[in-house]
């Protein structure tokens, strides 16, 4: 395996060559960081020009992510669980927030900046994200027949979650509070399953197949989003 960077269209591409047999291109969110995953057999030159030829899509998908960072205004769409809660700005003293119905109250002092209500909204949505997370967690110990020793959240720019397979610790993508349900209990399994088998290899599928046989569906709602 190899890292390399391809400059384009004043972006700075990340390229990791492995031993695959097709180019994966994915633009991340929250900043719309753009990944390719290439065959060691392709060329860089040729890693670039595939990139020019999908240069329309990958604008068009980085403005999509960054269209959604929060404007912080009454009125505003707020992702949560696949949902677009409408926002409500609400003068207060303390802050606090809460779902009602599909209205997201959030109580917000004046002098408020929007850089500390987004800090705000990342700590109730790592509060609601850890909420959810336990009983997932024993849901597929169960399952996969295995015990992890510790999980986390944070965000993370270009993957959805990470396994330290000595430690049986997984971390998981705070951002996946934005998607479907499914789609956060896809990338779990997905980590918990590389405690069986570390690589992407068949026997890999094979399981995920054998656990979570909508696993492709999921992972096709989790990056169409």
């Amino acid at each position: 395996m190899s890292k390399h960077e391809i400059e384009l269209d004043n972006l700075v591409i990340e390229v990791v060559k492995k031993p695959i047999k097709h180019l994966h291109l994915r633009v991340y969110p929250p900043d719309g960081k753009v990944k390719v995953s290439a065959p060691l057999r392709y060329r860089l030159e040729t890693i670039r020009q595939l990139l020019e030829s999908k240069l329309p899509w990958i604008r068009s998908r980085r403005e999509h992510l960054i269209a959604k960072e929060p404007k912080f205004t009454s009125g505003e769409g707020i992702e949560f669980l696949g949902k677009a809660l409408i926002l409500s700005i609400e003068e207060h003293k303390r802050f606090h927030l809460a779902v009602e119905g599909n209205i997201l109250h959030f109580h917000t002092k004046s002098s408020s900046t929007n850089k500390e209500k987004q800090q705000i909204l990342l700590n109730w949505y790592r509060k609601e994200m850890k909420s959810l997370l336990p009983a997932l967690i024993e849901k597929w110990e169960a399952i996969i027949n295995v015990k992890l020793g510790s999980w986390g959240i944070k965000l993370m720019k270009t993957r959805w979650g990470s396994c330290n397979i000595g430690a049986k610790r997984i971390w998981l993508n705070l951002s996946l509070i934005k998607k479907p349900l499914s789609c956060m209990e896809y990338v779990l399994v997905h980590e918990m399953v590389h405690l069986l088998e570390k690589n992407h290899n068949k026997r890999f599928y094979a399981l995920m197949d054998h656990f979570m046989p909508d696993w492709r569906k999921q992972k096709i709602l989790l990056e169409a989003r």
